[in-house]
């Protein structure tokens, strides 16, 4: 017997799906966290310069800079399951390597920076796929809120991984890669097993650069998404100074790797309350606005960040960095993917990482490099400063961005 026509998107779309999603997202994120507490104590144990934590960094933006954007074509044309699952299996082998060699050459630097090159490549083909997906999952009214709850197992994720990754390197670090290998396993198989709808796109002739070019094309040529993500690539490439958290918690504020694992969770303990709240309350009004006062929240809690000594200092001014950085994320995510079309999902999401990856890893690379020439604190500083002065630039330069009233208005300003 054929369902009936108000069936079919109880048969598409399946609450199951969801969770399943946020479910792997959850686990591979805390993975993700419980072995970057890992790698940046161990390299920094083993050379003990800032530019050493800013080489974690670039070792992952070089592979996910040039591999993203074709990513996001593949992402377009194959299952987007069957990529990010295989992306995880290759960021499973990834944490292999590392527990191989922090059994057979434990003091040798460059070998854990190979390794890292590798797994920024499997971080390349993830995202694209893993963010394009979700608006298979659930139908577009419920999207929003289903970013909302993506986003709460994401900082979940960062909560718990780097103050579990900080107590299990205390007992040592083969302890840390056995967990990751297997919650990235685990996380490869859940995303395999994802149903939800399917996207068949149409036959071209188009080659593979082009497609990616198509796709390049498509944010430069709406306002509200190439504001948006450019902001987030600029302030948080500007006031980014995770990457100099194993400095702090060594040597400034002598809290020791538990104390980088509260450090690292921190942030996403901010994150995760507002996250929280908006899968209740959604934004309603001002979204352009809200997103340019988070963002100038953002640097000017950098500042303060980087001026402390005390450790309940530190720990307030990440959780409002945190949260802060929340409230741009959804509301960036949330107009992007609503006014993408299917076709271009995988594309506008590998666009859409670039700016992200390269805020997060080729900040990591800046803040380092920074530190190592005018010192940890004033590089800190400069940077939340940066990131206000890139506020009011943006606001000049998006006016269409900082209007945008509601998520409904932004099919018609772009």
């Amino acid at each position: 017997m054929r369902a009936a026509v108000s069936d079919i998107p109880t048969l598409i779309y399946r609450r199951r799906d969801l969770s399943l999603f946020v479910v792997s997202r959850f686990i591979s994120t805390c993975a993700m966290q419980v072995q970057s507490v890992a790698i940046g104590w161990q390299i920094y144990d083993m050379v003990r310069t800032p530019l050493s934590l800013g080489l974690v960094g670039l070792c992952q933006f070089v592979p996910m800079f040039l591999l993203t954007l074709p990513a996001g074509d593949f992402a377009d044309r194959f299952n987007q399951r069957r990529v990010a699952s295989l992306a995880g299996g290759l960021q499973a082998t990834c944490s292999a390597l590392f527990l191989g060699l922090t059994l057979l050459v434990p003091h040798t630097v460059w070998p854990f920076y190979a390794v890292l090159i590798l797994f920024g490549a499997a971080r390349g083909f993830a995202a694209p796929s893993s963010q394009s997906l979700l608006p298979f999952l659930v139908e577009q009214d419920r999207l929003p809120r289903a970013i909302s709850i993506s986003s709460s197992a994401f900082t979940a994720a960062v909560i718990a991984g780097p103050a579990l990754g900080g107590f299990l390197y205390a007992l040592g670090p083969l302890s840390v890669y056995v967990l990751c290998i297997a919650g990235f396993s685990a996380a490869a198989i859940i995303v395999s097993r994802l149903g939800g709808r399917y996207f068949v796109p149409e036959a071209s002739l188009a080659t593979g650069l082009e497609r990616v070019a198509e796709g390049v094309r498509f944010v430069r040529s709406r306002p509200v998404m190439l504001g948006a993500v450019s902001l987030d690539l600029f302030a948080v490439l500007l006031g980014g100074a995770t990457a100099l958290l194993p400095i702090y918690a060594r040597d400034i504020l002598h809290a020791g790797p538990i104390g980088l694992g509260f450090l690292r969770s921190a942030p996403a303990a901010g994150a995760f309350v507002v996250a929280f709240y908006l899968t209740r309350f959604q934004i309603a009004n001002r979204v352009g606005a809200k997103m340019f006062a988070t963002v100038a929240v953002f640097g000017v809690a950098t500042i303060a960040f980087g001026l402390s000594t005390w450790f309940p200092f530190s720990l307030l001014a990440l959780f409002v960095m945190g949260a802060s950085d929340m409230i741009s994320v959804n509301i960036r995510s949330s107009l992007i993917q609503l006014a993408t079309p299917d076709a271009m999902r995988g594309r506008v999401s590998s666009v859409n990482m670039l700016f992200v990856g390269a805020s997060n890893e080729l900040g990591e690379f800046e803040s380092g490099t920074t530190a190592a020439l005018m010192g940890t604190v004033p590089a800190v500083v400069a940077g939340g400063i940066g990131t206000l002065l890139v506020v009011a630039i943006w606001m000049k330069l998006f006016p269409v961005l900082r209007t945008v009233d509601k998520f409904t208005d932004v099919e018609a300003v772009t």
